[in-house]
């Protein structure tokens, strides 16, 4: 008799199907839509496990209504509180019968589809893990930001995980689907407790098991982003450095679980992700923090990076997460905030001073001598360009533009040749949403004029007099105080980076400059919202660099302008820095416009 083929015997397999474990604890507003959108999925989905962590506020009793009309749905009560989310995840996986398993927290949805799609993707793969987009819904604004889009661009095969290290990056356990069987005969498992970031050490143990994993570019969570709850979110909450304790923590977990299980060059890429992502997102708040939670977070993350030996160091050595991290081992005490908070924006931005040791050796100070050597074989399109952004109103008060001044980086900048430079705002809430100006020229700032530059300073460039007739109407035209004509792109000899060994300041053999119209009009059409400012500067031969903008600081830099506007009557429009130091405008069109400004305003008197 002849062996029964695979077509047949999968015929005769009963369909697979999915589990979804939901657990919650004191969310009866959101937990039952959680749970909706898990049974919504269809057929696909055999059961919904859902435990509730203990809940005071009746959230279980709002499942067990649910689960009355509804027999694919089963409760789990826990009988005491967890104090995290892996117990409770380990609870549901132990319920599930059902061959593959999904997590979902209690505020956050699936979308139509998702269990579909991952599904298909692991079975027509034999994979034992399926992951697709997860995508950032800030609420109440809606915006969505998709999570390791890069990730996810395309359908893809990885039959197994060191061949793609970048998979580390995602360490969210709720985009994906996972073969129950898999997880149990490797025996992983969430961390129990209060354990933040339990889903970092969660997949590394996943990734350590070396699975065939399927990814897909369709969405297949949302992350729902509350930051005005009453109660933030166990990862949300970066208040308290308890907070950075568990997650260094975390990451020094996974990092041991794939060395101990052979796999080198992924925990060689965990330490990477840490310095790319998360010390620079921290660094970026550390500005926000009291000097107690300062100094106490300094001191963790040098305990933190000692661990850290020479490969780790070597690898993409200019890369800003690694310079920041040579800072921060290098000095015993906190320092240079404001610099180390640019540099860890994104894209990156290394502010002046520019100093050089004795030899010549490009370095982060003069009092700080940490080798910046690296940067001298940085791509252009990857260097840390600082640029200085100034917002001043013109034309009597009736119009607003934007000044730019480009630094020099150790002579990089003027060897590659800055021409042009395009500014383009952002929509914050619609990041589809682009309003470009016309590329304008950049053109050599003569040595010593403009801005200092550095963070904090309020230095600007002097207030520039009237336009010449006839171009007050331009949208962009270039600056320099003695330079070129408007057009020019060659560059003068204070631009050639000529810089002695050892000298300092904060302009070192040059800098560009140059000035754009702000189109009000453009920025107003959609009402009252906030726009984030993106620069591209284009060299000589044709390499481009995309920057953010440093927002100077000075008296009267950031001031609210009230602007005339033929068709909202006025326009109120509020520069500032953001977090990162990064400059962004809020305009307010019209009456409406004006009041929700003084709302606001009221709201925080009163609060």
């Amino acid at each position: 008799m002849n062996a029964e083929s695979e077509t047949e015997r999968d015929a005769r397999r009963p369909p697979a199907g999915v589990a979804v474990v939901v657990i919650g604890y004191d969310d009866a507003a959101h937990v039952t839509d959680a749970v909706r959108s898990a049974l919504a999925q269809g057929p696909v989905v055999r059961e919904v496990v859902a435990v509730d962590d203990c809940s005071t506020d009746g959230s279980a009793g709002l499942l067990d209504r649910l689960a009355a009309s509804e027999p694919r749905l089963k409760v789990i009560r826990r009988r005491a509180n967890s104090g995290g989310c892996g117990t409770p995840r380990n609870t549901g996986l132990d319920a599930v019968t059902s061959p593959y398993v999904m997590f979902l927290d209690s505020d956050d949805v699936l979308p139509p589809g998702a269990a579909a799609a991952l599904l298909e993707a692991a079975e027509g793969a034999h994979a034992e893990v399926a992951g697709g987009l997860c995508v950032r819904r800030e609420l109440p604004s809606g915006r969505e930001v998709p999570w390791q889009a890069r990730l996810y661009a395309l359908h893809a095969v990885v039959p197994h995980p060191a061949r793609r290290p970048r998979l580390v990056h995602d360490t969210l356990c709720v985009n994906k689907l996972y073969r129950t069987g898999f997880l149990r005969a490797h025996g992983i498992r969430f961390p129990e407790g209060r354990f933040p970031y339990e889903d970092v050490v969660f997949t590394a143990r996943v990734l350590a098991a070396a699975p065939r994993i399927a990814l897909v570019p369709d969405r297949v969570y949302v992350w729902h982003v509350r930051r005005s709850a009453g109660r933030l979110s166990i990862s949300l909450d970066r208040s308290g450095v308890e907070n950075w304790r568990a997650r260094t923590e975390a990451c020094r977990q996974a990092y041991e679980v794939l060395l101990g299980a052979g796999q080198k060059e992924l925990a060689r890429a965990v330490r990477a992700k840490f310095l790319d992502h998360d010390l620079r997102m921290y660094v970026r708040e550390l500005g926000l923090r009291d000097a107690a939670y300062r100094r106490a977070w300094w001191e963790l993350t040098r305990a933190h990076l000692a661990e850290y030996d020479a490969d780790d160091w070597a690898r993409n050595p200019a890369a800003p997460g690694r310079l920041i991290g040579r800072v921060v081992l290098a000095s015993p005490e906190p320092c240079d905030l404001p610099r180390l908070r640019e540099l860890a924006a994104r894209p990156a931005r290394l502010c002046p001073p520019y100093a050089r040791a004795a030899d010549g050796t490009p370095v982060w100070s003069d009092a700080l001598p940490v080798s910046l050597e690296p940067l001298r074989a940085r791509p252009v399109r990857a260097l840390p360009l600082a640029v200085d952004a100034e917002l001043r109103p013109c034309g009597r008060g009736t119009r607003l533009r934007l000044r730019l001044r480009v630094h020099e980086l150790y002579g990089r900048v003027a060897q590659a040749g800055p021409e042009t430079v395009e500014a383009e705002w952002l929509h914050r809430d619609d990041g589809g949403v682009v309003v470009r100006d016309t590329a304008v020229p950049l053109a050599p700032c003569p040595s010593g004029s403009g801005p200092a530059g550095t963070p904090g300073s309020g230095a600007a460039a002097p207030a520039q007099g009237p336009e010449p007739a006839g171009r007050a109407g331009s949208r962009a035209v270039a600056l320099a105080q003695g330079a070129e004509p408007a057009g020019a792109v060659s560059l003068g000899p204070s631009a050639r980076g000529s810089e002695p060994a050892g000298t300092t300041g904060s302009v070192r053999g040059g800098a560009w400059s140059a000035e754009v119209a702000v189109d009000l009009a453009a920025l107003s059409a959609l009402g009252a919202g906030t726009w984030d400012l993106r620069l591209r500067i284009r060299f000589r031969d044709g390499v481009s660099r995309d920057v953010s903008a440093h927002a100077l600081t000075g008296a009267g830099l950031l001031r609210r302008n009230a602007v005339p506007s033929a068709r909202h009557g006025v326009v109120l429009v509020q520069p500032y820095a953001t977090h990162s130091g990064a400059l962004a405008l809020r305009v307010a069109p019209g009456v409406r416009g004006v009041l929700s400004v003084a709302r606001a305003r009221l709201r925080r008197l009163l609060h």
